[in-house]
């Protein structure tokens, strides 16, 4: 019986999802599910839910729900985390700071001013965790979910020694966007990808075994399919391969689709705004999870997603290989980025853990890409771990969209006002 802890279980249309992955695989419907949140209300919620999920399929799972993160991380063997520090209130300034200096984040929780600060209010409390992981649970695996993930994880591999992974859906998400393009079956189709989260590059894309990205190309011209995912097409376009992040996080990454209002609407119309999703479009749905909980709505029936957890934990279990993306530390694993950086590449699991795959050189434009992120990255990351404020400014400063729309003084403006606004997060704001 493995026990499984979410830490940032009130986290819950996702927590669903995560509890489902795991009781549809008849060798894990047995593990204790140790949800974990700081909010007692969205605990209730997701605990009664997982519970009425257990006993409506008459698994021996057992629920544990708890306040007390040391309590539900005692005796674990996986450690899910999918905490967001500082709720909406904080994503709000995030972006909504950034647009009054013009710029428009469509997401903002990844690289930018808004990824950065994510990324200021994350790692401390990550660290945190992982210090009780140390202490309580030496042995467990971590599993990330929180973004920004390379940020994240690279903090956690700098400032600790846990064993960890973090998983995104991008890599699984993409692949299935690309197969109905080409229009095949997605069962039939083949990926070879690597590069960083949120900017991973299908190096390899074949359709039973042949090379699909000719099908790609000729699906590209046309207009309906094209405008689809206008971002990534042009990408592939001019940089020859296809990047796993959708066109509106693309378009955040780079400084070529947002510079203006005009090129932004060009780009990425409609406009899709996450916070804007998350503020409006999740009381809906934790009201039907209350009628769940109620017998008022049926449960939905327990199925697997795509999201890589359970299959690590499966394979772990079981010793039934699998072979998923994550993002781990980079030791001689993609040769032309920087060693020690986070990146995203294929990994073995079975029983003996997680075995991260060799890529070698990413095609050169590719990787000059990731750099442009990844300078980014290391900034955030040496600024949480040092407490600087003056390596925050220079991360948002090398951020290749702000680097594009502001000059350094006005850049240093708006960062003073986002620590001032912040500061309620961030220990050493």
């Amino acid at each position: 019986m493995a026990k499984i802890a979410f830490i940032g279980a009130g986290s819950v249309v996702f927590t669903r999802t995560l509890v489902s992955d795991i009781l549809s695989f008849p060798e894990l419907n047995d593990s204790t599910l140790a949800l974990m949140d700081i909010d007692q209300g969205r605990l209730d919620l997701i605990t009664g839910l997982a519970e009425k999920m257990v006993e409506k399929n008459g698994l021996p799972a057992k629920v544990e729900s708890t306040l007390d993160r040391r309590r539900a991380l005692d005796g674990a063997d996986y450690v899910i985390i999918m905490i967001q520090v500082g709720g909406l209130d904080a994503f709000r300034i995030d972006v909504e700071i950034p647009r009054r200096y013009g710029i428009d984040q469509t997401v903002g929780d990844t690289l930018g001013p808004g990824g950065v600060f994510r990324g200021l209010r994350t790692i401390p409390v990550l660290l945190d965790i992982c210090k009780d992981v140390s202490e309580v649970c030496p042995e467990a695996l971590l599993i990330n979910y929180s973004n920004p993930m390379a940020i994240n994880c690279w903090g956690m591999n700098a400032g600790s020694s846990i064993r960890n992974v973090g998983l995104c859906h991008s890599v699984q998400g993409t692949a299935w966007q690309l197969a109905e393009y080409i229009g095949v079956p997605y069962e039939e189709v083949s990926y070879w990808v690597a590069g960083i989260n949120h900017m991973s590059w299908f190096l390899e894309f074949k359709h039973n075994g042949a090379d699909a990205y000719p099908a790609l190309r000729k699906a590209m011209e046309k207009p309906d399919i094209f405008a689809e995912d206008r971002v990534r097409f042009e990408i592939m376009r001019h940089f020859d391969y296809f990047v796993t992040e959708s066109t509106h996080h693309m378009s955040e990454y780079v400084p070529y689709f947002r510079k203006t209002k005009q090129m932004a609407e060009e780009w990425t119309s409609p406009r899709w705004d996450y916070f804007e999703i998350c503020s409006e479009n999740w009381e809906p749905h934790y009201e039907r999870i209350r009628a769940q909980i109620r017998g008022d709505q049926p449960l939905p029936p327990i199925k697997r997603s795509h999201e890589y957890g359970s299959y690590i934990i499966h394979s772990i279990e079981t010793g039934e290989p699998c072979r998923i993306n994550g993002n781990v530390k980079n030791v001689r694993l993609i040769t032309n980025l920087p060693p020690g950086c986070c990146v995203e590449v294929p990994i073995l699991v079975d029983r003996t853990g997680l075995r991260p795959c060799f890529v070698g050189d990413l095609p050169p434009q590719c990787a000059a890409l990731n750099r442009s992120s990844i300078a980014v990255q290391q900034l955030a990351v040496e600024a949480a771990l040092e407490r600087s404020k003056h390596k925050a400014f220079q991360a948002v400063a090398l951020d290749p969209l702000t680097a594009a729309l502001l000059d350094l003084r006005t850049i240093r403006e708006m960062v003073d006002e986002m620590w001032d606004a912040e500061r309620e997060w961030i220990p050493y704001a």
